[in-house]
């Protein structure tokens, strides 16, 4: 059984292509500073920071502002943009995510991400890649790929009726609502713990191996149908703010094939903090 689309590349084809016209690597880390201390030679990189968000509204640069970035990038329409990082992919996957929403194609990830090409003991440099900027054309967004607070609230109605499904991929401890952050980092940031109702918890890193590859698409397709997420259902993941839900939107929708799956970026630093939305809390104080 094979991967519903062909979006994944090895760290093997990646080396043997570095050199190849028309592909493109982008590095996107959870640690802006850790491309400076080396990267995959002809790497640019993406800051999830400075370059997706707008820089006053709680929202993405528009379609103008991708075209823009895409073209500083030296990125041009037809070529094969392969993106990596650290953390298992998941920023990543959260540029993947935005990109693939915004209308950009030609994506990949590279499987496995920055943790394996640095485990295989393959090149990293700290050269800044030779970029010649150019135009990209303004791509044009697929809003089916996003869910917003109130198509959320929606949805719990579907969820209910058993014609949808909500993924919670954060960790057991935030999903139950004993913390608001993912462990070891500091907790702030929400006023309220718990899962928006009807959802399902699948922590996203159960997609993928030790060494930060996918797992099987068997393995796949048995964890997420399991809890009942299955292809005939209008699927919205989340987490705290959309990085790690896209790394399991990538799984469902790219990998498994589901027809319908949404990435809700507002996640639970907008859903934990709104008055008037309803919250359920599994865990007691003892």
């Amino acid at each position: 059984m094979p991967y519903a689309k062909d979006v994944l590349v090895t760290t093997d084809w990646v080396a043997q292509n570095l050199n190849t016209p028309g592909v493109r690597l982008i590095e996107v880390d959870e640690d802006i500073l850790l491309y400076d201390t080396g990267h995959i030679p002809g790497a640019v990189k993406l800051d999830w920071q400075q370059d997706l968000w707008h820089p006053v509204e709680r929202d993405y640069i528009e379609e103008e502002g991708v075209a823009a970035l895409l073209g500083r990038l030296g990125i041009r329409a037809g070529d094969t943009v392969v993106l990596y990082g650290d953390k298992s992919n998941w920023w990543a996957s959260y540029a993947y995510w935005f990109l693939n929403y915004s209308g950009v194609t030609g994506l990949k990830l590279m499987d496995g991400g920055r943790q394996k090409w640095v485990a295989e003991g393959r090149e990293l440099t700290t050269d800044a890649p030779q970029i010649t900027p150019g135009t990209y054309p303004t791509p044009k967004r697929d809003e089916s790929l996003r869910a917003l607070r109130e198509e959320v609230r929606a949805h719990i109605a579907a969820v209910q009726a058993g014609t949808g499904a909500l993924v919670d991929v954060r960790s057991p401890d935030e999903y139950s609502g004993k913390v608001t952050h993912m462990p070891n980092y500091p907790q702030e940031g929400v006023l309220r713990g718990g899962h928006i109702p009807g959802a399902r918890n699948i922590p996203w890193a159960r997609a993928t191996n030790e060494d930060g590859t996918f797992k099987s698409p068997e393995e796949l397709a048995a964890l997420y149908g399991g809890e009942g997420v299955t292809p005939d259902k209008d699927v919205v993941a989340y987490c705290r703010i959309a990085e790690r839900s896209s790394h399991s939107w990538f799984v469902l929708h790219e990998l498994l094939g589901y027809p319908k799956v949404r990435n809700y970026d507002g996640s639970w630093t907008e859903w934990g903090n709104a008055v008037g939305l309803p919250i359920e809390k599994t865990y007691q104080e003892e």
